[in-house]
């Protein structure tokens, strides 16, 4: 199978199989990654998700560029099940351990993730001008959020590579790992975030995706009527009962 989904309690590590070509991505990939984001946001069991690329040398190189002229129209491409929308869409927290080349829609998908890790090989390029066209899934507006205006202009008008040590400097990711301790790496802080309050870091993620987007006075609002939501939950009363108590909180997700 060309993605992979292994569920441990909490955690769903999602993997992009295909390491012979680098984890492109065809069209039943992406309809198959899909389903796999699905099955996470369904199970509650399932608080937090990691996604990563099987092999040493790639996460991800984007679209299989071989792939692309199927689509009959220009129109028909616009309107394709788009893999990096797919987990932006997410309400569940999701890691990015970027264990290799993460280009194109691989770049992408690292950004669509909350939180991303990188192994000290990992590179990330927005080659797409080179090949004369531009991204298409926020690879821009990402960007220009994670390592600010100027250095996204360098990546989007050159499509030339950061190494992983340049992407750390940059902020494009939080920390950097050997290869062998990437995934752990990941696991660790995935176990971490699955521990707290799923309904609380549901809350926390719509709040920041919506603080991009809004004008100070309203996301300052949104944060207060989404804190009354959380406080309004049996886990807040657990938190507050546990605190009081001195001892550790058990958060059911109610």
């Amino acid at each position: 199978m060309d993605v992979l989904i292994d569920v441990d309690g909490p955690v769903a590590v999602v993997t992009l199989n295909r390491p012979a070509k680098l984890n492109a991505i065809t069209p039943d990939m992406a309809a198959a990654l899909r389903a796999c984001l699905s099955r996470v946001d369904a199970d509650p069991a399932i608080r937090v998700a990691v996604l990563t690329g099987a092999g040493e040398r790639s996460f991800c190189v984007g679209s299989d560029i071989r792939e692309l002229d199927e689509y009959a129209t220009p129109w028909e491409f616009r309107n394709r099940g788009d893999y990096g929308d797919a987990v932006r869409a997410l309400r569940k927290p999701i890691i990015a351990a970027v264990n290799g080349y993460a280009y194109g829609g691989g770049l992408e998908l690292a950004m669509a993730c909350d939180i991303r890790l990188a192994a000290e090989t990992a590179t990330f390029a927005a080659p797409e001008i080179k090949l004369g066209w531009i991204g298409g899934s926020g690879q821009s507006a990402l960007l220009a959020h994670s390592v600010g205006p100027g250095n996204a202009a360098t990546m989007l008008l050159t499509g030339d590579p950061v190494d992983a040590a340049r992407a750390l400097s940059w902020g494009l990711v939080t920390d950097v790992y050997p290869q062998e301790k990437l995934v752990p790496a990941a696991l660790e802080l995935a176990a971490t975030i699955a521990k707290r309050p799923p309904i609380a870091a549901q809350t926390a993620k719509a709040n920041l995706k919506a603080a991009y987007s809004m004008p100070l006075d309203q996301a300052i609002q949104y944060e207060r009527d989404l804190q009354t939501v959380c406080f309004a939950t049996q886990d807040a009363a657990e938190g507050r009962a546990a605190f009081a108590e001195r001892r550790e909180p058990v958060f059911e997700g109610r």
